[in-house]
């Protein structure tokens, strides 16, 4: 098949029920409880501003949905929610739910940027002030699953033939990293994937016989498959290492099903959004309401587009977008998150791709720009300098500092490929990019901007940890997302 093949997902809503009514209900009166008393309701822990930092304190793993009472797409969580708790305690994990009523407690939804509901964040080890947005599915066995891959192992380890030709058969679609080296960043950036991606059952090993076996002699990434052509590799880059964007892609397209093709040139794909694939909804940027619709990409540029009419899924109109978009009449789309209401008023300003050309292209302004990525460890490990940074700044007009999650937004401008990276656009015309590459220290980046976007020469920059940006191909970190 020709290598510029251009595929097409035919997105259809199977089983997935559209929004409740949500109806204003408030709830009858109950006593608070005292700040040494954690309330529970159906196995889920029932906190409030007194509360919350207890439950952060007695478990390491906690789960927090912020809710309203008469929010219908809340009360559609609720049995699952609890469901979910259930299957957790069933296995005496050590990870516990919660829940937060978002209106009678406007401290704690003004703390966590709360804005619609329901919204769930995840705690880990008592750390209150960068909780893990939960991305997964809203029922009770996704839930679980999500929380097991983050508090346990995401991948199976296999030490022999046997072992790994048992997780093969057991799934449909399996997931084998080969690394001869176990302690390699690409398995880092491997284990992130396998995190997210909860409708695949993934194993690593760095055994020699295993790798006779399969016939492999480097390391590689094989997805196994009882369909099609039952297996397809990923050869692991020696000069790069394992990049999860490319990883994730190639995951996402060959653990579908192939049904027909269109002139030779389109591929048609069906999804099913309410069977677990939660990960190519977030590839394409949207929600499982939004079904049945079309999405169409060039998978030698990665470029999506969408239909311009938002009518029915007919023959008809599936073939008139195929020929608009290969007729060149459609342009791609990019992902964008949603602005913030108050995506200015930190110190930190907070860049989407809906906002990201307006900030950074401001003929007024010197915009320090760090692009991340949730999972990412150096991210996470910078991220006090930038908030200080950011601090010492903040009453110098002429100055942004800003972030932006480059794994939900795409850019016109440019391509992010590593995290984090760090971008300085200069005041005046000409739309200026400076890439940063230096330390990532306060005292570093105060340099670095009191001299106009460069580093005094007289005075040699001291070495970075990790001095050029992370790829999630030599990531050390917990995950977020990817697929």
């Amino acid at each position: 098949m020709d290598s510029q093949l251009l595929l097409v997902l035919l997105l259809l809503l199977l089983g997935v029920s559209g929004p409740q009514a949500q109806e204003p209900k408030t709830r009858g009166p109950s006593e608070e409880p005292s700040e040494e008393e954690i309330s529970e309701e159906d196995g889920v822990l029932v906190l409030n501003r007194h509360t919350l930092g207890l439950a952060l304190s007695e478990h390491p793993a906690l789960l927090v949905e912020f809710y309203a009472p008469w929010c219908g797409h809340c009360k559609a969580l609720a049995p699952e929610y609890s469901k979910a708790a259930a299957l957790l305690a069933a296995e005496s994990a050590q990870t516990r739910l919660a829940k937060v009523d978002g209106p009678a407690e406007p401290e704690l939804t003004e703390e966590f940027a709360v804005t619609e509901y329901p919204t769930l964040k995840f705690f880990r080890d008592g750390n209150r002030t960068h909780p893990e947005e939960y991305t997964g599915p809203r029922e009770a066995k996704g839930i679980a699953e999500w929380l097991r891959r983050r508090v346990g192992s995401s991948a199976t380890r296999l030490e022999d033939e046997e072992s790994a030709q048992a997780l093969i058969d057991a799934q449909d679609v399996v997931v084998i990293g080969f690394f001869q080296d176990l302690q390699d960043e690409d398995v880092a950036t491997f284990l992130a994937l396998s995190q997210d991606a909860l409708d695949m059952t993934f194993g690593l090993t760095d055994r020699p016989q295993l790798f006779q076996k399969f016939g492999l002699t480097k390391d590689t990434v094989v997805l196994f498959k009882k369909f099609d052509e039952g297996r397809a590799d990923f050869p692991v880059d020696e000069e790069l290492g394992l990049d999860q964007g490319d990883l994730s892609y190639f995951l996402l397209t060959h653990s579908m099903h192939l049904v027909t093709e269109f002139n030779s040139e389109v591929l048609f794909v069906v999804v099913d959004v309410g069977a677990n694939n939660d990960h190519v909804l977030q590839y394409f940027g949207m929600m499982a309401e939004e079904a049945p619709t079309l999405r169409f990409i060039n998978m030698e540029t990665t470029k999506k587009y969408t239909p311009v009419d938002s009518g029915p899924v007919t023959a008809a109109s599936v073939t008139a977008f195929c020929h608009a978009v290969l007729g060149g009449k459609v342009k791609p789309y990019l992902l964008s998150q949603e602005v913030p209401p108050d995506w200015d008023q930190r110190p930190v300003k907070t860049l989407v791709g809906k906002n990201f050309e307006q900030v950074a292209f401001d003929e007024t302004k010197n915009v320090f720009i760090k692009f991340y990525a949730p999972w990412c460890t150096h991210c996470k490990e910078m991220a006090p300098a930038w908030e200080a940074l950011a601090e010492k700044y903040k009453d110098h007009e002429d100055i942004v500092i800003a972030e932006l999650d480059a794994t939900a937004n795409e850019l016109e401008a440019f391509a992010v490929h590593g995290f984090p990276t760090l971008k300085y656009f200069p005041a005046g015309p000409g739309r200026k990019v400076i890439e940063y590459r230096s330390a990532r220290d306060l005292e570093t980046f105060s340099k670095f901007l009191d001299n106009g976007g460069e580093l005094p020469t007289e005075e040699p920059t001291k070495e970075s940890s990790a001095p050029f940006p992370e790829t999630p191909g030599n990531s050390t970190s917990e995950p977020k997302e990817e697929l």
